[in-house]
């Protein structure tokens, strides 16, 4: 058995030889694969494990450059849209309603016919007016005449002067009973007038208290319909007692006020400051205040809930940084400042006033100097950090390299891959 063996080996020489260099090339890839992997290894440890000189591992955090620049002062509060003019249409005459002239939600204007009353009763005491009137006027014109009468008779010594003066009573009282009747004339033309119910002011009317058919009078506590104008409108809102003498120190009637929805998230629209109060509420030590709107788009409704921004003053070139920077202590204020060598110190700082994301700063740090805004609850003074803000991790990931290319490496291009199977077909040879 060993004489065939050997004879086999051989006979075929040529396979024990390409058996040989086969296990060459599997070990040469593993050594290259080995050494890539140890590569990738090494940089991902490398860019995640930055240690300052000391050796201590730096903390990430996000920082911002305090800058100069304009901050205003704005005071906050919750509001109510109200009405320049709530109006209730009653009747002014008692009388059978005929006629509904608008459409509930309608927007009239001054002067428009909202509803008619029958006006027939008040026609017929118009011209019972003027038949007491006409009446009247011809007896005047007797008396009238018989009193020239008297003053000649009087003057012949035919009549005594008692008579004279009897009939110049009697033409007085015909004279003012001409005057009642022309009051009352006026006054059944006017109630005719009222029979016609127009608007008293320009608006939106509401839905209608009642309807054609009923009998109607001035003592009706709901009227007809409730016309609310729009434009102009009201946001009446209270604003703390500390805060009034911001206001009233200057000429509050050009301070600008926005009007937000509930979420603050959208402007509805853009006023004025129109009134102050005259005292403080003393349940809520705050003062009321209103401003008024043009409300052109009818944007704000009548009881409507807004978010109101009033703006009292602005702050001209002072230090900014953003409001998360900002940290209390028993000390008072401060921030996390980076040094040059890459650590933060405690520095406190004096605020002037926050608005949003933005604290002014009045002393205690300088334009141009960078504070920490994330982070903040790993730091100590003195530690060591690594910044990591938003965007240079954008830049970075611009220039990320291809797929397939290992960081630090230049990728590897069609010519250095051929020649690269080129060479290891030489060592095959």
């Amino acid at each position: 058995m060993t004489s065939h063996l050997s004879a086999a080996r051989l006979k075929n020489p040529t396979e024990s030889h390409t058996g040989k260099f086969n296990m060459k090339i599997i070990l040469v890839i593993q050594a290259v694969v080995a050494a890539l992997v140890s590569a990738v290894f090494l940089a991902c440890s490398g860019n995640k494990d930055k240690t300052d000189p000391r050796g201590a591992r730096a903390v990430p955090v996000v920082a911002a450059k305090a800058a100069i620049g304009d901050l205003p002062v704005i005071i906050t509060a919750l509001g109510t849209v109200t009405p320049t003019d709530i109006v209730t249409v009653k009747t002014r005459v008692n009388g059978e309603l005929m006629r509904v002239a608008f459409t509930e939600g309608q927007m009239v204007n001054q002067g428009d016919l909202l509803a008619e009353i029958d006006p027939r009763p008040y026609q017929v005491q118009l011209m019972q007016a003027e038949g007491q009137r006409a009446r009247n006027q011809a007896a005047y014109t007797n008396a009238k005449a018989d009193l020239e009468r008297y003053k000649n008779l009087v003057d012949q010594g035919v009549i005594s002067k008692q008579q004279l003066d009897a009939q110049t009573a009697q033409t007085h009282q015909l004279e003012a009973a001409l005057k009642s009747d022309d009051g009352s004339i006026e006054s059944a033309k006017l109630n005719l007038t009222y029979c016609r119910i127009t608007a008293p002011v320009s608006g939106r009317v509401g839905l209608r208290q009642v309807d054609p058919g009923n009998l109607i009078n001035t003592s009706d506590p709901n009227g007809i319909v409730v016309i609310t104008p729009l434009a102009p409108i009201h946001v009446t809102f209270s604003i703390p007692a500390d805060s009034i003498s911001s206001v009233i120190n200057k000429d509050y009637k050009i301070l600008n006020v926005e009007a937000w929805d509930r979420d603050s998230t959208g402007k509805l629209a853009n006023g004025k400051l129109w009134a102050v109060d005259n005292k403080v509420d003393p349940s809520t030590n705050t003062v009321k205040l209103k401003a008024i709107f043009e409300n052109k788009d009818n944007s704000l409704f009548p009881n409507q809930f807004v978010n109101v921004r009033l703006y009292v003053d602005t702050l001209k070139n002072v230090v900014l940084v953003p409001s998360a920077a900002i940290q209390n202590s028993p000390q008072g204020n401060y921030v996390y400042a980076i040094k040059d060598d890459s650590t933060v110190e405690m520095r406190l700082v004096n605020v002037m006033t926050s608005q949003g994301d933005k604290t002014a700063i009045r002393r205690g740090l300088d334009a141009g100097e960078t504070v920490v805004t994330e982070g903040i609850e790993r730091l100590r003074p003195g530690a060591a950090i690594a910044i990591h803000n938003p965007e240079r991790q954008e830049n970075a990931e611009n220039k990320k390299p291809e797929s397939g290319q290992v960081a630090g490496t230049a990728p590897q291009t069609s010519q250095s891959a051929g020649k690269t199977s080129q060479s290891l077909q030489g060592k095959a040879r």
